[in-house]
């Protein structure tokens, strides 16, 4: 009996190791990766290290690998414009790692590579004291050593690495070092062992076309006798083959073509990936054995006609981006690259261009499964790598990058930053024959003129006959540019057959948490705040404009009247997907004063057919009720139910608004009115409130609510116009109540204040029926001493403010926000958005919660702009970002002004930045504004 069980025993163990050997072999001939680093900064190693100059140099100390060594407060920190200053400190420090690893018998007889994803810049590399190969000089590039004789596979490995910031290549420090950006040191990628048998594959490149043809170019580092090549495609997750095709090979370079049918196209709406694994084979047996992640696309310039994906011609609807964030410079994690794409996919986007490097492995791998088109970049700001790095350099983006589907176009350089005798690596290199751009240049067949005005060109971008793609486009400062002046770009490019998008710049704030200054968060002074999200990724007003304006699925403008019959328009702006894949939902929701909202109806409707480009008039089948609600809100959901955008629309004008708004409101009592009048002022006495007028402008000057003073004014002045008081006068109605009127010239004709009876303020203002020129903003003000401001709740668009230029992305509702001064890309100690202070458009009523009291307007009229206060303008802005703020700090306005970008005034950047002109005729009844007041 012992022996039987022996016997079981024993085969049950001999099983064990035959299967765990076999494993294991099998293990041995797959690719293998190790990684010495951390895969990313959230998961860094700590290394041994040290820096020669700079704050904490001279000791061996710990380290983060990847990191950047000036995040982790070693040496000296600048900004890349910091050489034009004689008075800066140019960090040229040297950086020194150690790192101990253990070799492994079975490593023998393999090939062992060393890679660096990135390191900054001059890297020379040793391992166990012996320099493993030549100094690599490029700070945003993937190289490798063989370090297979250099390593002790029974014992720990000793690994020095050297590296200087300042390259010894002066092109390199004038492509990478002497640029409008950040300037960092140090290993800031992974790093890692590829563990390969003898006989592998030294390049997989792939050409997957649309059609399902896919064509491989293999190269091997040693032809194995009688050996074939096995390609195997899987749909992703899948260990089902679809396909597979076996190849003899006799050379060590290897073209294999293939047809895959019934494959699903790569495009970033629905971005399809196969695993394609390549094997080599020798008498049945592999030999190494690799998976690539591929999609099937094909990418085109057709010259004078359009960019074409997969045979669609594509609009990119794109954002630069740098990888950033403030507390670990460009060494970023899984987190940061989710983050930033999903804020990217929820503004609509979809494509980003890599400003201006390559980018991390792992973000063009989420790129390809999330969705985004990437224009990846070759580094130079604004001068050009040598002909002896440069084309290294090019290499190495290429074999790193070329495999990935969100890859469909290169960029040399940026702004001068190339050397057109480097071009032809690409064309050698990139077996997909991508187009090259040269970002701001007209060349290859592109426009891509950089920051252009509205309309601007002879016989260039809208007037050209090139395909024009500004790479980079509206340029952001503070609150400026980015949202504010894209409608009218984008009706004016996508109205174009040669328009393919344009990239804004930029995606974030570059800020950089500086502990060496007390913690404050630099953005070198005007250089780096021109994000549309802040450097934690706050999202600012524009953030939503781009959303509005970008989504795929648009509703038309349409009037919402009494008489609406529930038809809208709706057009499908996809470019590779169909409108049935999406829905609408909409809501109606009603208001309780200022106390809630709730919603009282809604429901879905499913979108018909339509392509791309098509229009479809849908119903939304409202109930009969529809209108006892306050607002109508309709959500467009996209293809993987995705909320793209929700519009909401008032239900009703400001007249019937406010009554409905406030249907529960108590009854107020009617009071006798008591007037005193002095040489100087009305003073008008309505149960526990007076109000006080002056007899020369008569305007209100102050309330009196019991023992409590209301610090409101109407200001004398009329914003944006000279105007002159040409008569004040004041009378008793019939009903008790009082009415002071004012005449002015030339506007308003006549300000007429009426205190009721019943307690509260009404104010009309003649319709600016007059013939004004180069008018900013129109309206009324008054001020308030704004240190008393606790919050404010309003009915109209919001939350954040808006310009005249950047209209889209608020929408009307009920809102409240607490007293800010952030000041939009400046104030990042505290920075709060929606911010508190500016301009809100469709007011319908406010309710101002003060130290004195509570100041509640009422309007009457339609298209009126609501001034909340004026926000600061961050002390460097250009005169783009400084635009005309009205006088008062509360005010009622016909017209708001616009504001303009970076570089360029806002009058430059499209129709909806002009100043307005007055226009009138005797006769003309016009809208006059209507405003009621209370305070409590």
């Amino acid at each position: 009996m012992k022996n039987h069980f022996f016997r079981i025993f024993l085969f049950a163990f001999t099983f064990s190791i035959s299967i765990n050997l076999g494993f294991a072999q099998q293990q041995s001939n797959l690719y293998q990766r190790i990684y010495l680093s951390g895969k990313d900064h959230s998961k860094a190693v700590l290394w041994d290290f040290k820096v020669s100059d700079g704050r904490n140099s001279g000791q061996w100390t710990r380290i983060k690998v990847p990191s950047n060594w000036e995040m982790e407060g070693f040496g000296t920190l600048n900004y890349g414009h910091d050489h034009r200053e004689s008075d800066r400190v140019l960090g040229k420090e040297v950086g020194y790692y150690k790192h101990r690893f253990s070799g492994n018998p079975d490593w023998k007889g393999k090939v062992i590579r060393l890679v660096f994803d990135g390191v900054m810049t001059d890297t020379e590399v040793k391992i166990n004291g012996q320099i493993v190969g030549p100094i690599h000089q490029g700070g945003f590039y993937r190289f490798s050593y063989d370090i297979s004789g250099f390593l002790n596979y029974k014992k720990e490995n000793i690994l020095e690495v050297k590296v200087k910031k300042h390259s010894e290549n002066e092109s390199i420090n004038k492509a990478e070092r002497e640029a409008d950006f950040w300037i960092f040191g140090g290993i800031f990628r992974p790093v890692f062992l590829e563990i390969l048998p003898k006989t592998h594959f030294t390049r997989i490149a792939v050409d997957p076309n649309a059609s399902g043809k896919l064509t491989t170019l293999l190269t091997l580092s040693q032809v194995p006798k009688a050996a074939q090549i096995k390609i195997e495609l899987f749909e992703q997750g899948s260990d089902l083959a679809i396909g597979s095709k076996v190849e003899d090979i006799s050379s060590d370079s290897v073209w294999i073509s293939t047809q895959f049918d019934q494959i699903k196209a790569w495009n970033p709406e629905t971005p399809n990936l196969y695993d394609a694994r390549y094997s080599i084979l020798q008498n049945g047996k592999t030999l190494f054995e690799k998976t690539e992640r591929i999609g099937f696309r094909t990418v085109e310039l057709r010259k004078n006609d359009g960019f074409y994906v997969n045979d669609v011609k594509v609009i990119f609807k794109g954002v630069n981006r740098h990888s950033s964030y403030p507390t670990t410079g460009r060494a970023l994690s899984e987190a940061n690259h989710l983050e930033d794409i999903f804020l990217m996919k929820e503004m609509n986007m979809n494509a980003v261009r890599m400003s201006h490097y390559v980018p991390d492995e792992r973000f063009l791998e989420l790129t390809d499964s999330l969705g985004l088109f990437v224009l990846d970049e070759v580094t130079g700001w604004q001068d050009a790598y040598d002909t002896i790095v440069g084309p290294k350099l090019v290499k190495e983006t290429v074999l790193k990058d070329a495999n990935h589907p969100s890859v469909v176009i290169w960029d040399h350089g940026n702004e001068g930053g190339w050397n057109f005798a480097n071009e032809k690596g690409f064309h050698q290199l990139d077996i997909q024959k991508r187009p090259i751009l040269y970002p701001w240049l007209q060349r290859n067949g592109f426009d891509t003129f950089h920051y252009p005005r509205y309309d601007a060109g002879i016989n260039r971008l809208t007037s050209g006959q090139d395909v024009f793609l500004p790479t980079e486009l509206l340029h952001g400062l503070y609150d400026g540019g980015l949202g504010a002046g894209l409608d009218d770009f984008w009706q004016s490019y996508t109205s174009n057959p040669l328009g393919a998008g344009g990239f804004l710049w930029v995606f974030a704030d570059e800020a950089i948490l500086r502990k060496d200054l007390g913690n404050i968060h630099d953005v070198d002074g005007n250089h780096a705040p021109d994000g549309i999200v802040g450097p934690y990724r706050e999202k600012e007003g524009s953030f939503y404009t781009i959303k509005s304006i970008w989504s795929p699925v648009q509703v038309e403008p349409f009037i919402l009247s009494p008489n609406f019959d529930g038809n809208i328009r709706v057009t499908n702006k996809y470019l590779f997907s169909n409108l049935n894949q999406t829905k609408l939902n909409w809501s109606i929701e009603a208001f309780n004063g200022w106390k809630e909202r709730s919603e009282i109806h809604s429901g879905t409707i499913d979108l018909p057919e339509g392509k791309p480009g098509e229009t479809r008039i849908v119903n939304l089948n409202l109930p009969s009720s529809w209108t006892s609600g306050d607002v109508l809100k309709i959500t467009a959901i996209g293809i993987n139910g995705e909320e793209l955008y929700t519009w909401a629309k008032p239900i009703h004008n400001p007249t019937k608004g406010n009554q409905n708004y406030f249907r529960n409101d108590p009854p107020l009592e009617t009071q006798n009115i008591v007037v005193r009048e002095t040489s100087t002022d009305l003073q008008i006495a309505v149960g526990e409130k007076i109000y006080f007028f002056g007899k020369k402008y008569g305007n209100l000057q102050l309330i009196r609510v019991d023992r409590d003073l209301i610090s409101l004014v109407q200001r004398e002045e009329v914003e944006g116009v000279e105007s002159t008081v040409s008569e004040v006068s004041w009378k008793r109605n019939k009903d008790g109540s009082i009415q002071i009127q004012s005449e002015y010239k030339p506007y308003p004709a006549k300000i007429t204040w009426t205190v009721l009876t019943d307690g509260r303020l009404k104010m009309e203002s003649s319709a600016p029926n007059f013939n004004g020129k180069n008018l900013d903003i129109l309206g009324l003000g008054f001020s308030y001493p704004e240190e008393k401001v606790i919050s404010a709740q309003w009915i109209g668009n919001g939350p954040y403010r808006v310009w005249q230029n950047r209209l889209k992305g608020v929408e009307f509702g009920l809102w409240e926000k607490e007293y800010n001064n952030t000041m939009t890309g400046f104030s990042f100690e505290n920075l709060i958005y929606p911010e508190f202070k500016g301009f809100h458009s469709n007011f319908h009523a406010l309710n101002l919660k003060t130290e004195e009291g509570e100041i509640e307007i009422r309007s009457e009229t339609l298209g009126l702009f609501l001034g909340l206060f004026n926000p600061e303008i961050p002390p460097l802005s250009t005169p783009g970002t400084r635009p005309v703020l009205p006088k008062g700090d509360l005010s009622f306005l016909y017209k708001i002004s616009p504001i303009g970008t970076k570089f360029h005034l806002a009058d430059e950047m499209g129709p909806q930045g002009q100043k307005s002109n007055g226009v009138a005729h005797s006769g003309d009844t016009g809208y006059s504004m209507i405003l009621w007041f209370d305070f409590k």
